[in-house]
Formats: structure tokens, sequence, C-alpha cells
């Protein structure tokens, strides 16, 4: 065929084609649509291709979803804004709230996987609109072969804003060459609870450090092309530090703490997406909070880029805040209300969605705008013309060995120095004998939204590597981090009457057993938290009523304990009799009764339960299996006894709905610490974890502390190098450690009391201070010069001091300077953070250091909510710590 007739051909049939789809105009013989012509302003190639888009295309840009294409073409054949490959949501408890991120796949292998689903989407939909795929990057890309680096609270922990951006650079580099190009980070929450389950994906308790983190963090993947996506917006740990409760907060509280954060990465980073918190501020969600999305958001902060929902959240609406009728009044609620897209963690989440669109509930204008900020972001991407990974580029950089070296560099700066008394650190590596203890020592935990990390150094293989050849590292697991008394009844001791492994489930809806079940099941074993919805679709959250029956089995001969672990209201039936009676709402307890049996014998099981006002945790429980802590804890004394030094790693129970009554260290660590400081055996306790840890039990009793954190995938060998001063420890803590959790809240800048800070039976004073961090060495400050000492409140002066090493090791100080406000027209923080510089300085090295304080540092929010720098003197504080101020000046503001 000639090229000529060919090509009239073609034209004719896409002409054909597009005005079948109700594509409207058409573009001219040989010329492409303008939204595809690279050579116009985005602006202009954005509105020609929404002046395209029917009503479900423009819904499918503003929804986005776990999956790929065993989806189906037939289901993305309408495109979408974006996916999230080799992931599913969790079942059960967490009810499509959370996702899971243990499928994965190589990175090679995942590139092309995207590749072609990117193919599809661009060459075999209408208008070929590719897709943003996204996923978590907190401290690391959440797939197998991405570096994973120590956990955010631990970066913030450095106080390195070079550090930082390097480390992003390295994880953004990883992310996009598999062809992602949306990360959902970072958490800038700025913690006021420790108790919060969430402590350790943040940068701490103030607004400043939490802001500076940031920027360094979003910079450059933004710079590198990869969407950043700050989160959550606002305010996500509410009272008592439990996650995404309600929060009742001033506009000045917002401004002064929870926003700067957000609002510096969208003005300074460049953050192309935000990501909205399940919680409601002042009565409305924020998912469709006008005043918050638009009104401060677009309007004030003038972003420009698209808020995006938490994974669900728009359902969340109808299911948890009850401020809309049905499913399709949630997405005009929350489009309406300023949400651009849509995530939900369930394909299928998208039926009632889409019916809104399709029988105009929603406003276009709000529709177009959303959609308007999504194509905007993806021609801004280079995806039209650019919308394909590199294979090799994604194998090449994904665990790349700089990455791990850069990982490494990480750890080594994160860990800090909590206490050291009677020169107990640095280890020599002269000892004969070491005794390490915990299952700390060997697991290498990640912490949250982590992948599984490449090469995973444990700290017992660090402390092996490092010891002197003569040297023997012992290990004994000791008590672990919990003390269970019962543990769940499992699935091979339990029959149901057809045979099946686990117990016939009868569901009623109803709270009194009455009438025919609404689900009849057969359910595995008895553990359940229905916390968010109920235990099927049929059955009522908070009005329903559960008959198990079956056969129980026992493993052995001898006498059980077996009852119930849930909130009341339960019957328990063994062999006919009732052994468990509380057929009553009143409190979350666990009941057992004693019951002898036989190995083998299947006992008669039935178990009653009834819930009349939702939120429900409920288990089947015995005493079989439960480990003997008491022995472990003797066998770690012992061990301990006959070394030269005992190390014991020490770690918490954290994460994301998993919030902490009691900061302690749980289960029997407390004691085990105590009992193997009592040998007289020097000990050390490395801590795990996202966030702080009360210690009166214990503390007392160490001479030398550590905070680890997660200290990421080579943070064992990092570890180890800080406790025989390999590396001298010089990171820093970005929260406040209590006292006890009574406490609590606790932050360094609060404002000052009409009173004074402490109780009648304890201190207020904390255990840790913020900014906290000691040293092998020391460190002296001096000349402190505030150049000039009067300025106007538009001028700028230059806070000058002089840090030296009195000491004979090299090593890192971390300077910290705080202002206080000495007039002000409206209160003031007791202290705040200003500005901060982590410097090196070999033994005798002194090094002038210089701050500058102008609009930016000394500008408040007067009575009227305005921005001013107002006249009057302000207390500068040079120290090492919130708590230990070195160094301290006047600076005058004057009209």
């Amino acid at each position: 065929m000639k090229t000529a007739l060919k090509h009239t051909l073609i034209y004719f049939l896409l002409s054909t084609s597009m005005a079948a789809f109700g594509c409207g105009r058409t573009a001219p013989p040989g010329r492409a649509f303008p939204y595809k012509d690279p050579s116009l302003p985005v602006e202009r190639r954005a509105a020609d291709l929404l002046s395209r888009m029917t009503i479900e295309e423009k819904f499918w840009q503003m929804f986005m979803v776990p999956g790929d294409l065993s989806l189906g073409k037939e289901r993305l054949k309408n495109g979408i804004f974006g996916l999230q490959t080799a992931t599913r949501a969790k079942a059960a408890g967490a009810a499509g709230q959370m996702l899971d991120y243990s499928a994965s796949k190589a990175a090679r292998e995942a590139a092309e996987e995207i590749n072609e689903i990117q193919r599809f989407l661009v060459e075999e939909t209408r208008l070929g609109i590719p897709a943003i795929f996204f996923d978590e990057t907190l401290h690391g890309l959440v797939r197998a072969g991405a570096t994973s680096f120590p956990q955010s609270v631990a970066l913030a922990a450095t106080w390195d804003l070079g550090l930082m951006e390097r480390a992003a650079a390295a994880i953004a580099r990883e992310t996009k060459s598999r062809g992602i190009r949306q990360a959902l980070s970072p958490m800038l929450e700025v913690v006021r609870d420790v108790r919060w389950g969430r402590v350790e994906e943040v940068y701490g308790e103030d607004p400043y450090l939490a802001a500076k983190m940031g920027v360094a963090y979003v910079g450059p993947y933004e710079r590198m092309g990869v969407i950043t996506t700050p989160k959550v917006l606002i305010a996500n740990a509410g009272d008592g530090g439990r996650d995404s409760y309600p929060i009742q907060a001033s506009e000045r509280l917002l401004e002064e703490v929870f926003f700067p954060p957000f609002r510096d990465c969208v003005l300074e980073g460049g953050s192309t997406s935000i990501m909205t918190a399940y919680n409601s501020l002042d009565g409305t969600p924020c998912t469709a909070n006008p005043w918050l999305l638009k009104t401060v958001l677009k309007d004030r902060w003038k972003f420009s880029g698209f808020v995006i929902s938490d994974a669900s959240a728009v359902g969340g609406l109808l299911d948890l805040h009850h401020t809309v009728r049905n499913r399709e009044e949630s997405a005009k609620s929350a489009v309406e209300g300023g949400l651009d897209v849509i995530f939900q963690s369930d394909y299928d989440h998208h039926i009632p969605l889409l019916k809104a669109f399709r029988e105009g509930m929603v406003d276009p204008k709000a529709i177009d705008e959303a959609v308007r900020r999504v194509l905007l972001a993806k021609f801004r991407l280079g995806l039209f013309e650019h919308p394909y990974a590199d294979p090799a580029e994604a194998e090449k950089w994904n665990g790349h060995p700089d990455h791990r070296a850069l990982a490494l560099e990480a750890a080594r700066e994160s860990i800090v120095l909590l206490k050291n008394e009677r020169e107990t650190l640095p280890l020599k590596k002269s000892l004969k004998r070491l005794a390490v203890i915990g299952p700390d020592a060997v697991e290498a935990r990640l912490g949250g939204y982590s992948g599984p990390g490449n090469r995973k150094v444990s700290i017992l293989d660090g402390l092996k590597e490092i010891v002197g050849p003569g040297a023997r590292v012992e290990y004994a697991e000791g008590c672990g981090r919990g003390a269970p008394r019962f543990v769940p009844v499992p699935s091979d001791c339990l029959r149901a009457p057809d045979g099946e492994t686990g117990l016939k489930g009868e569901y009623f809806n109803t709270i009194d057993l009455s009438g025919p079940p609404a689900v009849t099941r057969i359910d595995p074993r008895l553990d359940y938290w229905w916390t968010l919805f109920s235990p099927h679709p049929s059955v009522s959250a908070d009005w329903f009523s559960v008959r198990w029956t079956g056969s129980l089995i026992p493993p052995a001969s001898g006498r059980y304990h077996v009852g119930i672990e849930a909130d009341d209201g339960y019957r328990l039936y063994i062999g006919g009799r009732l052994v468990v009676d509380n057929w009553k709402k009143e409190s979350f307890r666990t009941i057992t009764a004693p019951i002898e049996m036989v190995k083998g014998r299947a006992y008669d099981l039935k178990v009653e339960f009834y819930e009349n006002a939702g939120n429900v945790k409920f288990r089947l429980v015995w005493d079989v299996g439960v480990p003997d802590l008491g022995g472990r804890i003797e066998q770690a004394v012992a061990l301990a006894r006959g070394s030269d030094a005992a190390v014991i790693v020490a770690g918490i129970e954290e994460g994301e709905f998993r919030d902490r009554a009691d900061i302690s260290l749980p289960g029997r660590q407390g004691e085990m610490i105590g009992r193997v400081a009592a040998t007289g055996t020097p000990t050390v306790v490395v801590l795990i974890g996202g966030s702080a840890v009360t210690m009166s039990d214990w503390i007392d009793y160490v001479p030398a502390v550590v905070e680890a954190w997660y200290p990421g995938e080579a943070g064992g060998r990092a570890v180890a190098e800080a406790l025989f001063g390999d590396v001298n420890p010089g990171g820093r803590l970005p929260i406040t450690f209590p006292q006890s959790v009574a406490q609590l809240p606790l932050y360094y800048d609060h404002k000052p009391t009409g009173r004074g800070d402490d109780y009648l039976d304890m201190t207020g004073k904390p255990l840790f201070p913020f900014g906290h961090g000691l040293s092998y060495t020391t460190f002296e400050y001096g000349g402190l010069r505030i150049e000039p000492p009067e300025i106007r409140p538009d001028g700028k002066a230059v806070v000058t001091f002089t840090v030296r090493n009195t000491g004979e090791r090299a090593g890192d100080e971390v300077v910290q300077l705080y202002i206080k406000d000495l007039g002000s027209s409206v209160v003031r923080p007791v202290m705040e953070l200003k500005g901060f510089r982590r410097i090196s300085l070999r033994p005798g090295e002194s090094k002038d250091v210089a701050f500058e304080l102008g609009r930016d540092e000394l500008s408040m929010l007067d009575a009227e909510m305005r921005t001013a720098v107002e006249p009057g003197d302000v207390k500068v504080m040079i120290g090492a710590s919130s708590r230990d101020i070195r160094l301290r000046g006047f600076l005058k503001i004057v009209r």
C-alpha cells in the first residue's frame, strides 16, 4: 500500500473510532492532538486533554488503588490515576485500612511489570494517559532489593541535613528506576505524645527540625522527577496518643506547630502531592475539609499539586465519621471539600464512587479542577514522552553498594548515647567473653513501612565481626519483648462438627442468638480484632452475636486454663458444662477456668458472644505453649555472670494502629535488665525502637544506655562500632523521653504555665530532654557574639561562638540555637529551636559556628494572627540540648 493511501486510511479509522468513543474533535491528518505535543505549555496540554475526557475517564484519573494487570485490561480501559503493584490490602483487623508490603518482586522484574501495565495504558486505551505508579519510601522503598536506611526518626536523630539529602537521593533513585514516580512519604506529623504508635515514622516533636528534615528529604525526589507526598494532613495523633483520634485545635496551634513542616515542603521543597489524615479536625474529616484543603493548602500556600486521601479514608466518611448517608455522598463530600485523588485499598470500592460521578452528584467544576491538577503533574513528570522505566537501571541501582555504604553512615550518625557512667563505654576489645542478650540482637528489625532489606546485619553479627580475636561472643535469648499469660488456641486443636479444622461459626444480626444466622462459616481459630468493620458484610458491626461449635483436642494430658479474652458478653462451654459465664457488657478482660483434659480426646466446645456497641477484640485462649520466661531470664543472668561485659538489646512494640498505653519496655525486659546488672557485670542496654521508653525500674542499675532506633539493613555493624569505640556516637534525641507515662504529653517547647511544671509526687522534668546525646569526648563552648545587638524587624543578626573538643577522641557535636521572646503580645513557648548544626572536631580542634537570625526565625503570629516581628528583647541560647544551655545572650528588636 502506498504511503499516502495508508496514512489516509489510518486517519479515517482513527477519526471513526474517536467519534465512536465520544471524543469530539479529532486531529487533522498528520498532526497529533495538542495534548500530545511536548512543545506546548503543560497548562495548554492539560486543558486540551481535559476537554476530550468522558466522565468515566475523569473519574479514573482521580482513583488510585493497589493492583496490576491481574485486574484485567477491561477494568483499566478508561485509564487510571495510578497503581501500586505487588501489594494487597490486609484482611481481618485492619479491614482494608492498611496495606500489606510482604509481597514483592526483584527490581528488574518489578520495572518490567510496571512497563507492561504502562504500555497497555499508553498504547491500548483511548486517550493513552499513563499512570503514576506509587509506593511507600519512608526510609527506603518497601520492596525486595531496595536499600533499607535507618527509620525516619533515626534519620532525624542525625541532625544532619546533608546526610538526609544524600539518603533521600539514593532512595529516590532506586524508586524511579523501577518506574515508580510517586512516593507516599515523608511523614511530617509533629509528635506531641510519644504513646502514638507512629512516632518511628516522623522527624520528632519540634516543628523547626521536622520542617528542615522534611525539606531536605523531598527536594532530591522532586528534582529527580519523583513526586513526594508529605503526610498526613493534619495532627493524626489525638488524646492519649491514639492514632487518628479527633482533633480540636485552634488555628494558632495549627499554624505554630503542625503546619510548618507541610508548608515548608510545599513552598521550599516543591512537594507535588499531599496526603490527608484519617482523623477529623474540629468536627470535619480531614479528607473532606474545605478549610484545610482549599483555604489553607490551595489558597494560602498556593499549592499547585494534587491532594490524595489516605487508604480507604473516603469510605471512612461513611463507616467511621458518619458525616454522609452513603458511599455516593462520600465521593461528593471529599471532592467538593478539596480532595483530588481517591485512594482506596480495593478496586471494587470504585463502584458507588463512580456512580456518584455518573449521576451528577459531584460538582463538575470540582471534578475538572481535580483532574486538571493530576494531568499537570503527569505532564510535568514527562510521562507522556517517557512513560517507561529501564529495567537495567532498576537492577543496577536497587541495593547499590554506594547506597548500602550510605545506609551504614546514616546508622552510625543516628546512634544516641543516652547514659555512660564510669566509662563503661566504649567496651574494650581486650575482653575475653561478651554476653549478648535479647532477640533484638539477632532479629535486625527495620521498623514500620520497610522492605526486607539486603543482607541485614544483626547486632550480634556486628559484635562478632568487631571484637578482638581472642574474645567469645555468646548469646542468650532472654525473656523477649512479650510476657503472655495465655495464647490463642491454635487451629490444629479445633475441629468443626463436619471434621474441618476450626470451629463452625453462626453469625446473627441480633444480640441474643435469635433468628436465622446471617452467615455460617468455618473459622480456623478465634483470634479476631474487628475494630473498624464487622465480621462479614452481612453482619452489623455494632449489633450481632455469634455461636461457635465444634471440639477442642488437647495436645497433652493435664490441667489447662482455658478461657476468653474479649470485650465482655461471652460464654464458654466445654464438655457440655458452662465454665465461663460473662454474659454482660462492662469492659475488656480475660477470664479462664481450670480444666483437666486427656491428650487426643475431643471435648465438645461451644463459645457464645454478643456485641452491642462495636469495636471488638476477641480470642479463645489457653496456657498451652506459654514460654517459660523465668527460665530464660535465669539463662541470661547465668551467661552475664560469667562474662566480662553484658549487652542487653531490648526492644519495644509499636507501629501504625499500635499505640502504647504503657511506654516502658514491654514484657519482663525491665526485670531482666535489673537482674543482669545485679550480677556486677558491666551492663549496657541498647534500645531498639522508634519512640521514647521510660526506664524508672532499671535506669539506676545500669551504667550505659544507647538508643539505636531501627538502624537499617547495615545497622548491626554501626551499633557494634559505637559500642567498641570505632565510632563516637553523635546522634541527638528528636523527641523527649519522659520519666513516667503520667507526664505525657511532654515536649520541650511548651508555653509557660501559670504556676509550675511539677507534680505532687514527681517532677515535671524529662528523663532525657529533646536534643540530648552524649559523646566519648567533651566539648567546650565560648566566645558568644551577637552582631549587631540591635536590629529592626526587617533586619538580621549573626550569632557566632566557638566550640572546642576538649577530650582525647574525635567526635561530633550538634550545636543547637534556641530563642525566647521576652515581651511578645501573645504567649510564646519557653524556648524554640531556630538553628542547629552537626560539626566534627578532632581532639583539641576548635571551630567557629555562625547562625543568622532574621525574619524567618524571629517572626510570630501576633494577637490578630498576623505574621510579625515584634519589637522587644529576645533571649538567645546556645546549647548541647534543650536542657543543657552553654551560652546565653540577648538581641533587641527596635522600631
